[in-house]
């Protein structure tokens, strides 16, 4: 395994105020700045991707869409990330956190914009799932630079004894964003229409691009040594079969995620019968939840040094959580017992929860193995994998659900993460 090096780990609190690449002088405390702008930066992100199905049943009556062209326009959100995440991984390693996040969270800013003044349903017409799902393409190729960028600046400035808590703190940034989104935009939409919820979306990136512009820079060093030492260490991650198995198996752990992401409202709303209220929370709930288990799991393992363990055991937790989930459709396929009326938003949550707690492990386990110099380029071949999951899921849900019904998508929710849990690496 190829250790992660950078100036934290061998330099003292005082060598911290000593002046960087870019020549500017840091105190010891502004490694937080940066983990708060990736916080930022990802939630602002997770807002758009993970709000923007949660208005999905006021998306479907307000674009007059049916759900197989709902999860068109939906998927091709996360199709655009898929294809956007490895240049930008790249480009991140070669240009630096600081410019491409700039780029792309101002460029996903104007995007929105541009979408709330012509890509909204008026008196005057509704835009065609065409023009929609084109659009949702553009927001998730800018978008795609928020990851790999927020990513390796944080790895860049943290120890690698904290790596983990760092990287899972970001990683809360994504439920964060969601179960705001989930809270607000569906009631946003609701009342004032998607013109706001693009308006509201695209003044998060530009605060984002703000704080990035404020405060982003790269990690004082030891000196130009020391970074390229880091960043020839180990094979590069595209030739590195390990660093391949670890990014494959988070995309297939992300498909039942995703499943939730963009198809709970609809589950919740046309097999349970819940309001647009019930809906929200229930959504929120999950990302509150998985926000806490992400700061919790980079504690744990960053203390007892077991990630491998700890996502192989989120795996079969999962599959077991939606295995649950679908019995209990299967038993109920009418939905017309009370009592299941009840638990099936509980266990939809437990499953979503189990299913999004172990993110900043993984990349923080995927970061250490492609060495600092790769960082950029490794987390955005995991999200690759992540939002082909955003682009294959909603667009295959709209069949499983002709063919099997919900049973059916909450069993292929199982069965991919029980796949993905012999991919994941053994302790070593």
């Amino acid at each position: 395994m190829s250790a992660i090096v950078n100036c934290t780990d061998r330099q003292s609190p005082e060598l911290l105020e000593d002046t960087g690449s870019a020549g500017k002088a840091f105190k010891p405390g502004h490694r937080w700045k940066v983990l708060g702008i990736g916080v930022a930066a990802n939630a602002s992100f997770s807002a758009t991707f993970a709000g923007i199905p949660a208005t999905a049943v006021v998306l479907r009556q307000g674009y007059h869409l049916g759900n197989a062209e709902l999860g068109l326009a939906l998927g091709l959100l996360g199709l655009g990330v898929a294809l956007s995440e490895l240049p930008w991984g790249l480009l991140t390693d070669r240009w630096g956190d600081r410019r491409v996040l700039l780029i792309g969270l101002g460029a996903t800013a104007a995007w929105l914009l541009v979408m709330a003044m012509l890509v909204v349903p008026t008196r005057s017409g509704i835009p065609g799932v065409t023009l929609l799902s084109a659009s949702l393409l553009v927001t998730g190729l800018l978008g795609g630079s928020v990851n790999g960028s927020s990513g390796r600046a944080i790895m860049g400035w943290f120890r690698e004894n904290e790596r983990g808590f760092a990287m899972s703190i970001r990683q809360t940034a994504v439920p964060l964003g969601g179960g705001l989104g989930a809270l607000v935009l569906p009631s946003l939409a609701l009342t004032f229409g998607f013109g706001a919820v693009f308006g509201v979306l695209a003044g998060a990136s530009a605060l984002s691009a703000l704080f990035a512009w404020r405060w982003l820079h790269e990690p004082p060093t030891a000196g130009e040594g020391h970074l390229a030492a880091a960043a020839v260490a180990g094979p590069a991650p595209l030739r590195n079969p390990d660093v391949w198995r670890i990014a494959t198996a988070i995309g297939l752990l992300c498909f039942p995620q995703v499943a939730v992401l963009t198809f709970a409202s609809v589950f919740l709303h046309d097999f349970v019968g819940l309001g647009t209220a019930a809906i929200s929370a229930s959504l929120a709930a999950v990302q509150i939840g998985a926000m806490v288990m992400r700061v919790w799991s980079g504690r744990f393992t960053d203390r007892h040094s077991n990630r491998r363990q700890f996502l192989r055991l989120c795996s079969a937790l999962s599959a077991l959580a939606f295995a649950v989930l679908w019995l209990l459709v299967l038993i109920n396929p009418a939905g017309g017992q009370l009592f299941l009326i009840a638990v099936l938003p509980v266990v939809l949550i437990v499953a979503g929860i189990s299913v999004s707690a172990w993110h900043g492990v993984a990349y923080t386990e995927l970061a250490t193995l492609a060495g600092t110099g790769h960082v950029g380029t490794a987390l955005s071949l995991a999200n690759s994998f992540v939002f082909v999951g955003f682009f294959l899921v909603p667009v295959a849900i709209p069949g499983l659900l002709h063919l099997w019904s919900w049973s059916g998508v909450w069993l292929a929710a199982a069965i991919c993460a029980q796949i993905a849990w012999p991919i994941f690496l053994r302790p070593a």
